[in-house]
């Protein structure tokens, strides 16, 4: 029996004037694909998770247990974190049994070669002492150039189709539940529906008060692909220091001080009671016990609809997370605080 994935593939075309006109068709079961079960079936991923970004060694181990402990039923992971060993250890603990709690781990961008992505899952799954994934990954729309140790090479001749086509194998072996994105721009979505055969189950990107690409999130939602929000606090982490200086820590910003006093709560809370109402999945990072527990309580936080309102006249359409210079590659195609490269090229051929 295979297991849940999305039984429909979403065929998509970005319209030349608009990246959100997409069209709608079910996918083709011809061939040898087997109907795959609809994701309600299992557990569903929980509307917040412990990230597991820059969690360092066995910091990243006492982070999952007491995460457990308070009562977390979700895990963020990736290859590219080099924890994962670490992490499993910190799974090895759980308080419950594996079928009620989420993992999901990512696929990095050296391993985008077909004959390579089951290897690299298998490693993953090794680390985090776990026979299956319920959400695998591409990490990011960029294919590496393997075995060139620190330097970056673009590989040119692995597409993110090619990729997508061995993830899709990954489900059929019954080694994750669900494949899905991450941090790909409307047009490589469109490259992925318009070959797959199992739709992506969710998108992982940055989104918080200051980047909310609310039409972005609507699209997915309108699709049924969930949306799991990175960074769901702004510019908290440290690795962030210096991007958009002219921006408070959102902790300090004097609206969401504001906003969390009215409603009792503390201001991370407030933020992510926000995300989880918009409806995306949120991933706050920490390895503090006090945090940690902290930011499971944002779960009760409720807004009204005149707050919602208020909230989004205050986006800033600041990007923080963004490597593609140090990788010599436009990532972000037409998002805000990304690359409008092709945009603008499209634009010039109409005049």
């Amino acid at each position: 029996m295979l297991l849940p994935s999305a039984w429909l593939c979403l065929v998509a075309s970005v319209a030349a004037r608009s990246l959100f006109d997409f069209r709608l068709v079910p996918f083709d079961k011809g061939g040898d694909q087997k109907p795959i079960a609809p994701p309600k079936h299992g557990l569903e991923i929980p509307k917040i998770g412990l990230g597991l970004w820059n969690s360092k060694a066995k910091l990243a181990t006492d982070a999952v247990e007491s995460a457990f402990v308070a009562g977390y039923h979700h895990f963020d992971s990736a290859a590219a974190y080099s924890n994962e060993g670490y992490v499993g250890k910190g799974l090895g603990t759980a308080n419950i049994s594996r079928h009620e709690y989420w993992i999901t781990s990512k696929l990095w961008n050296d391993a985008h070669q077909p004959s390579k992505v089951e290897p690299a899952l298998r490693q993953t799954l090794a680390d985090l002492n776990t026979t299956y994934l319920d959400l695998y990954l591409m990490h990011w729309p960029v294919a590496f150039v393997p075995d060139k140790g620190s330097r970056t090479i673009i590989d040119q001749d692995t597409s993110i189709t090619d990729t997508w086509k061995a993830m899709e194998d990954l489900v059929r072996q019954n080694l994750t539940r669900h494949i899905g994105i991450s941090n790909f721009s409307p047009r490589q979505i469109d490259q992925v529906l318009k070959s797959c055969k199992i739709c992506p189950y969710a998108h992982e990107f940055e989104t918080h008060p200051y980047l909310q690409q609310q039409e972005f999130v609507e699209w997915h939602q309108e699709r049924d692909i969930k949306v799991i929000a990175y960074s769901p606090l702004a510019n908290l982490n440290p690795t962030y220091n210096g991007t958009h200086p002219k921006l408070p820590p959102i902790t300090e910003d004097a609206f969401w001080v504001e906003m969390a006093r009215n409603k009792s709560v503390t201001v991370a809370q407030a933020v992510l009671g926000w995300g989880m109402q918009r409806g995306t999945v949120v991933i706050p990072k920490s390895t503090h016990e006090k945090r940690i527990v902290e930011n499971l309580g944002s779960v009760h936080v409720k807004f009204e609809d005149e707050e919602m309102v208020r909230i989004t006249e205050r986006d800033e359409k600041a990007r923080f997370n963004d490597p593609g210079k140090s990788w010599g590659v436009e990532l972000f195609e037409g998002l805000d605080g990304g690359s409008n490269r092709f945009l603008a090229a499209e634009e010039q051929e109409e005049l």
